[in-house]
């Protein structure tokens, strides 16, 4: 499906999807599911748990943003668009903050990463009191840095609906449907932030370097927080008399690179490839994979589906 009508305004030009982007009921069931649902993949489990920890308050606060920036959108379908973006994005925040109570009904301390998150959403990034000309360039800023991370999400959401390794391994079928539930979202609304930050602002420059910033932030939480989680895992296996027995790990960076290998998760050329496709002039999101595959998940998502009549 791809964006072929010019919606004409007395603003800049929107040019429209030809479907509506909507928040759907989702349901998740955490009871069955066990803490290394990647099996005999402890690194991998772990960077795909960052998900869980990171994105609810990113996306609310990403949410917030867009929902001040409506008031600038004349456009009605480009309007409409960020509404349903907004709504979509409040639904994975409370989908993944769910695991969290699972995370540490489990035994694993998340209270630091919570702490280092809500320091760079709310201080760092939040609006600062601002009014006016500044008011209005700051949020520019985070439209910018906001819709970056979109296109990291969704190319990223398109890797995950793609990926068949999951599937041999037997990822943990609930979380599996997490992941490409969430992904499949990602790469259905993929042009609207970047829409939204072009009809607002569009500046060239402050594509590139929010894009450049945004990158660097999400490799930089990211990482730090597999890491994290990776060395502090409570899953230690236990001896046959039953004595908890030294569980010897391989450094980080060296899971990280066999995971990827094992295509269990992006490789480090991926961040580099998208930060240089996104900042090319002439770049749409529009370009990028294959709508179609997302709307099809989207339509036999177990989640999705458990909150129908």
């Amino acid at each position: 499906m791809s964006r072929n009508k010019a919606v004409v305004t007395t603003s800049k030009p929107h040019t429209d999807e030809s479907y509506a982007i909507v928040a759907r009921a989702v349901k998740f069931d955490w009871s069955n599911v066990p803490l290394q649902y990647i099996p005999g993949e402890w690194y991998a489990t772990h960077f795909w748990n960052v998900m869980h920890l990171v994105l609810p308050e990113g996306e609310r606060a990403m949410a917030d943003v867009f929902a001040s920036a409506l008031p600038f959108i004349d456009d009605p379908r480009l309007h409409e668009e960020v509404v349903g973006f907004v709504g979509q994005e409040a639904t994975h925040a409370s989908s993944h903050e769910s695991f969290r109570d699972y995370l540490v009904t489990h035994g694993v301390d998340i209270e630091p990463i919570l702490r280092r998150i809500r320091f760079a959403v709310g201080v760092v990034f939040g609006d600062h009191g601002l009014t006016g000309r500044a008011g209005k360039a700051w949020l520019n800023e985070r439209l910018g840095i906001y819709a970056a991370a979109e296109h990291f999400t969704a190319v990223v959401g398109e890797w995950l609906l793609d990926n068949t390794e999951f599937d041999r391994l037997g990822v943990d079928p609930t979380m599996l449907d997490l992941l490409r539930w969430h992904g499949a979202e990602e790469l259905e609304h993929r042009n609207v932030a970047f829409d939204a930050f072009q009809y607002v602002d569009g500046g060239g420059f402050r594509r590139a370097r929010t894009a450049v910033a945004a990158s660097a932030g999400l490799a930089l939480l990211w990482f730090s927080t597999a890491a994290y989680l990776y060395k502090n895992s409570v899953a230690t296996p236990r001896s046959s008399k039953g004595r908890l027995r030294r569980r010897i790990q391989m450094p980080w960076p060296l899971a990280f690179a066999r995971a990827s290998r094992k295509q269990l998760i992006p490789g480090l050329s991926f961040l580099f490839v998208q930060l240089a496709l996104y900042i090319r002039p002439g770049f749409h999101p529009s370009k990028m994979g294959d709508i179609d595959k997302a709307v099809q998940y989207l339509a036999k998502s177990p989640a999705a589906l458990a909150t129908q009549p």
